[in-house]
């Protein structure tokens, strides 16, 4: 009997569990479905996308190219920008000028730095540095625009006097000729066999009356030209701080004006060399003139040189002087020192710069091209690698082919910077 009622009531017990059971998970399902709800409504209202009102535009891109907008919530979108080609002109020529400027920059800190370096090594070894070089460094160096060094000989008195007649102002003016237009004209000649013998007391002499003379630590000789014209370079730079340096005959025409404009034309190349250039065959037979010994390096016989600037006349930038002076104990040296100037650059970085009014010849074609408004640099004649007879021609020369003192006086080579700080 309790048995039955027992079981009785747990039935009764069991159906009040099954109803609560189901009213539970209607609930739950309810609320379910409501959070849901709830939390999509939430969501839209939160998260809604803002325009991109505030748009960063980064450098402008060329034509086809992808463009990134960001907008002031760090979203980024990315379209298609298309530009018209045209509008793009205008930018290369700023373009090129700013890079070329950055380079020369760069390239004459570098220069600067490593002659530096040299210099520092030159005294820390004990190696004297010259009475020009010392001079220099104690009054400070100043800006020039070019230093036109003229090679020359001992013997050769008659045409250092011929061409100081005629193409290279003397006293008052040459002074003049520094100090306004920052060119630097100079002899170039090193010393005798005989050191202070009487060849070199009569420079010394010649030098004491004229005060034009540049002496290079150099044993003169014409199978040592390639040496002189290296030491030559290495000295002028370290004595003058110009943009240019010249190396020119005593036998040869110039004009000093024209070949300043002509060289202002390059000045914001880094490296550059400029001159009448060349590809003569190499001569390995012995006793001609201009043999080279060393022909077996430039290939098979009946070979050319590679291209360098006649050895007449030639100019290179103050960043090239500067290399030939670092690295002038490793620089090899040909029997023509036209060729080896041109071989010190290959495998450099340079620019080769033909102009033929460097090597014009002598009336009547310099004057057809004076005449003509085409003012000759230089004058020579090829037979015979300068003027002819330079002592008595070259004087006739000038007076047909010169391009007057005025031209020189009336132009400007200076930078407008340079010239203030070298009036301070």
């Amino acid at each position: 009997m309790s048995f039955k009622t027992r079981a009785a009531g747990g039935g009764i017990g069991n159906g009040e569990s099954s109803y609560r059971s189901n009213l539970s998970k209607k609930w739950t399902l309810f609320l379910c479905l409501g959070s849901f709800c709830f939390g999509l409504f939430f969501t839209d209202r939160m998260w809604t996308m803002p325009e991109a009102k505030e748009i960063i535009r980064p450098a402008v891109p060329g034509k086809g190219q992808k463009l990134n907008l960001v907008s002031s919530d760090c979203a980024t979108k990315t379209v298609t920008e298309r530009r018209d080609p045209k509008d793009n002109l205008g930018d290369v020529p700023s373009t090129q000028h700013a890079i070329q400027t950055l380079d020369k920059t760069i390239s004459n800190l570098e220069m600067e730095l490593a002659a530096a370096r040299a210099t520092q090594e030159s005294i820390l070894n004990g190696s004297p540095l010259s009475e020009n070089l010392k001079s220099s460094e104690s009054t400070g160096r100043r800006k020039y625009f070019m230093v036109v060094g003229i090679n020359t000989a001992f013997s050769s008195r008659k045409r250092r006097d011929s061409v100081r007649a005629t193409w290279m102002p003397q006293g008052e003016k040459r002074r003049r000729l520094e100090d306004e237009k920052g060119i630097i004209i100079r002899f170039v000649i090193g010393h005798s066999a005989t050191s202070g013998g009487i060849l070199d007391r009569a420079i010394e002499a010649e030098d004491k009356k004229h005060q034009d003379f540049m002496r290079l630590d150099h044993v003169e000789g014409y199978l040592e030209l390639s040496a002189k014209t290296k030491i030559y370079f290495a000295t002028a730079v370290a004595m003058w701080d110009a943009d240019f340096y010249v190396k020119v005959d005593d036998d040869v025409h110039v004009n000093i004006a024209t070949l300043g404009n002509t060289l202002i034309r390059h000045r914001s190349k880094p490296r550059v060399y400029i001159g009448c250039m060349k590809s003569g065959p190499v001569l390995a037979q012995k006793g001609v003139r201009y043999h080279e010994p060393e022909y077996w390096k430039f290939g098979d016989p009946g070979n050319k040189y590679f291209r360098h600037a006649t050895g007449q006349i030639y100019a290179i930038s103050k960043d090239l002087a500067t290399y030939i002076s670092i690295n002038q104990h490793v620089l090899h040296r040909y029997a023509n020192e036209d060729v080896s100037l041109g071989a010190w650059f290959i495998g450099l970085d340079v620019d080769h710069i033909d102009d033929r009014r460097l090597c014009c010849g002598t009336p009547p074609d310099c004057e057809w091209k004076a005449q003509a408004g085409n003012l000759c640099v230089a004058s020579f004649d090829w037979s015979c690698s300068g003027i002819c007879k330079s002592v008595d021609k070259i004087r006739e020369v000038h007076h047909r082919c010169g391009e007057g003192e005025n031209v020189l006086w009336n132009s400007t080579f200076l930078k407008p910077q340079h010239q203030l700080l070298n009036s301070i």
